[in-house]
């Protein structure tokens, strides 16, 4: 089983679906000593075995294993009455028309079947494998831990850390507010409290038995440093990863997380449905307000306008999802942010 002492420093590059995850990237940061992690939310099973391949066959120096998978666990969606889908499609075709994208509402099914997404974890094994957005089945936990594999949830409250833990995970992600990408909340229409990766941490420490990872707003060393002394056993850092020259991070989400500090972050559910926090752009003002079908109904609505705005780098159209800090993402290869995070956590222990 994973055992965080396996890391040569304790930070965990955040799994970040939609093609960031490269092989390249998760077996850098897993040869320089810490755990690479791909978003295997969208994927094909053909997909996710095609690159769990890959990874372990450029990992050099650590187990082959040494890997991060991570899955949603997807819910099926309640679609509203007709009326109000007929709203949500004139709002996007509002903001699309003038792009020559063609957007419809999806058929059925919505949701991917996850079982199927599984078979090549239980074929390739690697040696992490972690959920967001709610608790998997139990079947599922005890299969990985039959097989050696470590499982761990997200958590943004410690209502949902307890029954993380209770459900016999091996950890849990301890989701702040300052993270980029999708809350990983149980419940999306639920009262999120917003709680920061500090103070999270913190109460999650005074009452779990179980290891806690930190997630949000983690950008060097010093914030690893700090968030283990504040009871986290990792760091799982996303954005910090961004922008490295392994990532598959699209030409436009590089260019505004390196070159528009000025205009933040926010969330925002017009892109998927669920809440989500990245740099804000045009189409996220444009939906301010506006009707959207829940989660993954609306990101599979939203898909064409996405794929146009990556093939024609339009940046104002692509969900660039980012953490509160992205401001501090630093564009350097995986062994070099690897080696500063290293050297700074070192000095600032020291």
């Amino acid at each position: 089983m994973f055992k965080f002492s396996d890391l040569t420093i304790p930070v965990i590059q955040a799994p970040m679906a939609g093609g960031v995850n490269t092989p390249a990237l998760v077996s850098a940061v897993s040869d320089a000593g810490g755990l690479g992690s791909f978003g295997f939310a969208y994927s094909s099973p053909k997909k996710i075995d095609a690159d769990l391949r890959a990874t372990k066959a450029l990992i050099k120096k650590v187990p082959k294993t040494r890997i991060n998978a991570n899955f949603f666990v997807f819910k099926e969606p309640v679609m509203p009455a007709e009326f109000e889908q007929q709203q949500a499609l004139s709002d996007l075709k509002d903001v699309v028309d003038s792009l020559g994208v063609t957007v419809a509402i999806p058929k059925s099914p919505y949701i991917p079947d996850l079982q199927s997404m599984l078979e090549p974890i239980w074929v390739h094994q690697p040696e992490v494998l972690t959920f967001h957005f709610g608790l998997p089945p139990q079947e599922l936990i005890e299969r990985a831990h039959s097989l050696g594999i470590s499982v761990g949830v997200t958590a943004t409250s410690l209502e949902e850390a307890l029954m993380i833990q209770s459900a016999d995970v091996d950890f849990v992600v301890a989701q702040g507010i300052e993270a980029g990408g999708h809350r990983g909340i149980f419940d999306p229409h639920g009262v999120d409290q917003q709680l920061s990766v500090r103070d999270l941490v913190q109460e999650l420490d005074k009452h779990l038995q179980i290891p806690i990872v930190a997630a949000g707003g983690l950008m060097d060393g010093h914030d690893v440093r700090n968030i283990i002394q504040a009871g986290a056993s990792a760091a799982q850092m996303g954005t910090a990863f961004l922008v490295t020259a392994e990532a598959g991070s699209s030409p436009a989400h590089r260019r505004f997380v390196l070159t528009q500090p000025e205009l933040g972050t926010a969330f925002t559910r017009a892109f998927s449905g669920r809440p989500a926090q990245g740099v804000k752009n045009k189409y996220m003002s444009l939906m301010e307000g506006k009707t959207y079908l829940p989660f993954p109904v609306q990101n599979n609505m939203t898909a064409p306008m996405r794929q146009w705005a990556a093939q024609n780098d339009q940046g104002d159209y692509q969900s660039l999802w980012a953490g509160t800090e992205y401001a501090r993402a630093r564009a350097m290869s995986v062994a070099e942010l690897m080696a500063s995070l290293s050297n700074e956590y070192q000095a600032a222990g020291s």
